[in-house]
């Protein structure tokens, strides 16, 4: 399958992630402005040698770290589905914001006629001012055009304006609806399995049934209101212009934390190191049903749910009978089944496994790594593996990033990674793995020079400290991120030739 024809699950753009120092002005630029898509199903693997930004990207995707900058567009649900406040923050202040747009986009448009006219040595003095003007223009465009689409090409937005108030509020509604129709199934679930009289919930059940059946269709209703005007509106000059930046999904850098936590669900993390990863005091069985509890797909650790947790148990290769152990009496590879049954257990959409089997023995990794295939296959899973082991990512993934000090270097399908590298850094990892292989010489090719320091990175090029195909330009101007071939992206002013990619 082409990758146009699959669908998107993460969105990421230009984001960062910098970690205030105590001394004041300085942060470690963990993130520093990174775009990628993963798509549903895949697995996505990021590489790189420590330290240069691979866990935090993991855990800045699923916001246990709220991101410095930038987007992270999540399309698992819809946005009607959590609602959140600044979808509706953004609706009230319409009429505020377009102005805004025009404002942001002259100063932007300005300054770029001042740059094209400059040297190649001004352009770099200017480069960040131009980079920061777009990003305001381009901040405020999307989020006008992400909900209104073409409709914001209307002078008068305040019909359009009502009409979408009223829609999200009915849609915020239903968000509220749907959360305690859940709560109280789960416990009238719990009364049937055992063996209890139910009626009293099928009565809660069946009124709030009918609140959100009136919810729905005062919300289908509203709906319609909105598909009218943009029947009605289509016509207007510039509608065409904005109909493209219509965007459904979730900028999850934005939610608050009771809106994040209606997303905690589809977004789990396998942990790299299953010694500290589990909680010491509890059983297996309950950390395997802890996420359980807390995301209301059970109310009690009853039978019911002693019978899932099994059945979890069983599918990452667990006994029955170490239901009641603690986690001080498996071995490593036992700890991480565990850890991974816990992150599946709730039934995620998208897992990022930071580092899950870099802390075990090599004749361990390679039953984790069968078992996370498999779950993916029989939960229909997305993973991005985060590893610093380029034989073990080449085996798992479909696609792989390469980092490099907080930057995303290179992007493509896993065999073109290996058979035909882009950027020199890429090229350096693949050369330094151990190979048994006859025909290939067997001198241990070693990455020469320290990574530099991410509180004060390399100007221009970052790796042109350890680069030899090194020039004035990799020193002054950051290079851009191109897509060179199909789906093969580089950061680099003098990619890897044919012949250059063979050498070692």
């Amino acid at each position: 399958m082409s990758q146009n024809d699959r669908k998107v699950l993460l969105k990421v753009r230009n984001l960062k992630q910098y970690f205030p120092l105590k001394k004041k002005g300085l942060y470690v630029k963990a993130n520093d402005g990174i775009s990628l898509d993963i798509y549903e199903g895949e697995v996505f693997g990021l590489v790189g040698e420590s330290g240069c930004g691979k866990s935090t990207l993991g855990r800045t995707l699923l916001q246990l770290y709220k991101q410095t900058d930038g987007r992270t567009m999540y399309y698992g649900k819809s946005l009607e589905e959590i609602s959140p406040k600044y979808v509706l923050e953004t609706i009230k202040d319409v009429n505020k914001l377009k102005p805004r747009i025009k404002e942001l986009a002259e100063k932007r448009d300005k300054l770029q006629a001042e740059y094209n006219k400059m040297s190649e040595q001004e352009q770099y003095a200017k480069h960040a001012e131009l980079e920061a003007a777009k990003k305001a223009a381009n901040d405020v465009l999307l989020d006008v055009g992400n909900i209104f689409g073409g409709l914001m090409a209307v002078d008068d937005m305040s019909e359009i304006q009502r009409a979408f108030e009223k829609q999200w509020n009915l849609a915020h509604t239903g968000v509220g609806l749907d959360t305690e129709r859940r709560e109280i199934q789960v416990k009238r679930d719990d009364a049937e399995f055992a063996g209890k009289n139910t009626s009293s919930y099928d009565s809660k059940l069946a009124a709030i049934d009918e609140k959100i059946k009136a919810n729905d269709e005062a919300l289908a209703k509203a709906t319609a209101e909105i598909d009218a005007l943009r029947e009605k509106y289509k016509n207007v000059e510039g509608y065409d212009k904005y109909e493209e930046l219509r965007d459904s999904g979730i900028d999850l850098a934005r939610l608050d934390y009771s809106e994040i936590r209606l997303l905690r669900q589809d977004l789990q993390i396998i942990f790299q190191d299953p010694y500290s990863s589990l909680n010491p005091r509890m059983t297996i069985g309950q950390i395997i049903g802890e996420g359980l509890k807390a995301h209301h797909i059970y109310e009690e650790n009853n039978e019911r749910m002693q019978e899932y947790i099994l059945k979890v148990m069983d599918d990452c290769g667990l006994q029955p009978y170490f239901l009641h152990r603690f986690p001080h009496q498996f071995s490593g590879g036992q700890r991480q089944r565990v850890a991974i049954g816990r992150a599946l257990a709730v039934n995620p959409k998208f897992v990022v496994c930071d580092e899950a089997v870099s802390a075990l023995d090599v004749s361990v990794q390679s039953q984790i790594i069968n078992l996370l295939q498999d779950l993916r296959e029989k939960q229909d899973l997305t993973y991005l593996f985060i590893t610093h082991d380029l034989s073990v990512v080449k085996y798992i993934s479909d696609r792989i990033g390469v980092m490099y000090l907080g930057n995303m270097v290179e992007l493509s399908e896993s065999e073109k990674i290996f058979s035909r590298p882009l950027h020199p850094y890429t090229q350096a990892l693949i050369v330094a793995i151990p190979t048994t292989e006859p025909d290939v010489d067997q001198t241990l090719q070693i990455l020469e020079g320290d990574i530099p320091s991410p509180v004060n990175p390399p100007s221009g090029c970052k790796f042109h400290t350890r680069c030899r195909f090194c020039t004035d330009i990799c020193k002054n101007i950051v290079p851009a991120w191109r897509e060179l071939e199909p789906g093969h992206f580089v950061a680099c002013h003098h990619p890897l030739t044919e012949g250059q990619d063979k050498e070692q």
